[in-house]
């Protein structure tokens, strides 16, 4: 429409979008303020923030190191300020740049005689072979293990199709007996190369506001017992069941130990109040009355990762768990904080911490759809830090990503398409970063070759 005056309000619109795409959606974009319009858009992306007209930077961190203007101003003037994001606009950082240059650090399937041209029989991959689910046309694809590996393509290219649809489903049904049937193919080969496949996609740790951090990781199991093992709760005779808020006993009754009551809308979500009765703190008094070095439960499971870090530094399987979390970039969450308020992306790095936290075994292979979705730079370095320690120890990641700071950074690129729809479900190139950006008929080599 040509309406005028409008404020638009879009929250992360690059979100799942191919470079390509998103270029065009900034078109979009410009188009509505050039009627007269204000268009006010919540975005990481660097190729908004250089088109946009004025930028209002938050930080300086996250959580409670947040809630600050730190910089408002144009593009340029970001780029002078002495901010994390300016820091990253203006190249005075950039991702994958903390371990030396990209083509030092990378650990290139080619420096193991493997290319896009020919792949070495000493390189074990997964071999996906007929690949026809939905758009897919009838294709073979290697992928290289104990890689960085990313899966890109414009919208719609086929890339959800092969990795979820396909190889997903077929790695849960012959790891763990899954019931849902794999996408069409033919065959896959080389699974004798891994012992175990985890998905990590961004939906919710838990649906109730039950569901925290500290109870999806298992932190919280431990933190009961320590509360049950004071002297003060040995005397009253309290168990670890207690501490929990989700039986009789220590939880409020009120609202049963969720610190919400819900109340229904019908039509519209369901809607959360905090109880009136424990004021959200979930426990009855005499749970509250049980302190540990001075914070009863409830003061534990409001304290931030980074703090319950420092709180728990002497306890080594809380340490080790808490640790994980907070080098995904998770530290300040709270470890009692709701699963219903978490992010997608939130979501993903908490899964991902778990699965950090647990023994490797080096065969591991681990499947991320997008998990740079609702990233700034600085979370992208420390996600891409993660992914990094996991391929070093011997594991293959997996990742659909359209993100260019982990594209460049990759070792290996099968893109996908050449369009979306009909028009996709090919391998339009597969090579390192280097290869794929010097391929003409890909569009994310295109926008690759800049960002290299």
């Amino acid at each position: 429409s040509s309406l005028t005056g409008v404020i638009y309000v879009l929250d992360e619109p690059s979100i799942g979008l191919h470079p390509i795409d998103h270029a065009r959606l900034i078109t979009t974009l410009k188009s509505l303020r050039d009627l007269g319009n204000s268009v006010l858009v919540v975005e990481h992306d660097a190729e908004t923030m250089r088109e946009s007209d004025w930028i209002i930077d938050l930080g300086p961190g996250a959580g409670k190191h947040g809630g600050k203007v730190i910089f408002a101003g144009t593009y340029d003037e970001v780029c002078k300020a002495e901010t994390p994001t300016g820091d990253y606009l203006s190249g005075r950082k950039s991702v994958g740049s903390e371990r030396g240059s990209i083509s030092e650090t990378r650990r290139s399937p080619s420096a193991d005689g493997l290319s896009a041209k020919k792949l070495n029989a000493r390189v074990t991959y997964l071999e996906i072979e007929g690949a026809t689910e939905h758009n897919l046309k009838n294709i073979d694809v290697k992928i290289p293990l104990g890689k960085l590996v990313a899966v890109s393509g414009m919208s719609g290219s086929g890339k959800s199709s092969l990795v979820d649809d396909i190889l997903a489903r077929a790695l849960l049904k012959y790891f763990y007996g899954a019931g849902e049937q794999p996408g069409k193919h033919k065959k896959i080969e080389g699974l004798e190369h891994i012992d175990k496949a985890v998905l990590m996609d961004q939906s919710p740790i838990g649906r109730t506001p039950r569901s925290n951090p500290a109870t999806y990781t298992g932190v919280f199991t431990i933190v009961r017992d320590i509360f049950a093992r004071t002297l003060e709760a040995r005397s009253r005779g309290y168990k670890t069941g207690r501490f929990s808020f989700n039986v009789k006993g220590g939880r409020c009754e009120v609202c049963e130990g969720q610190g919400t009551k819900k109340i229904e809308m019908y039509f519209l979500p369901d809607l959360y109040v905090e109880c009136e009765e424990c004021k959200g703190k979930r426990y009855n008094s005499e749970a509250l009355e049980i302190l540990y070095q001075n914070k009863n439960i409830a003061d534990v499971l409001d304290l931030s990762i980074e703090e319950a870090y420092a709180f728990f530094r002497d306890i080594p399987q809380i340490e080790h768990l808490l640790k994980t979390l907070v080098a995904v970039g998770l530290g300040y969450m709270k470890i009692g904080q709701s699963a219903t308020t978490l992010s997608g992306g939130e979501a993903q790095r908490v899964k991902l911490a778990y699965e950090l936290s647990k023994k490797a075994t080096g065969k591991t292979l681990y499947i991320l759809d997008e998990p740079t979705t609702g990233l700034h730079f600085e979370d992208i370095q420390k996600l891409l830090t993660v992914l990094r320690a996991l391929v070093d120890k011997g594991n293959t990641v997996l990742v659909i990503e359209h993100n260019l700071d982990i594209l460049k950074n990759a070792d290996w690129i099968i893109d996908m398409g050449p369009e979306g729809g009909k028009n996709g479900g090919e391998i339009v190139a597969e090579g390192t970063p280097a290869e794929v950006a010097r391929h003409k008929k890909s569009h994310t080599g295109a926008w690759l070759k800049k960002a290299l």
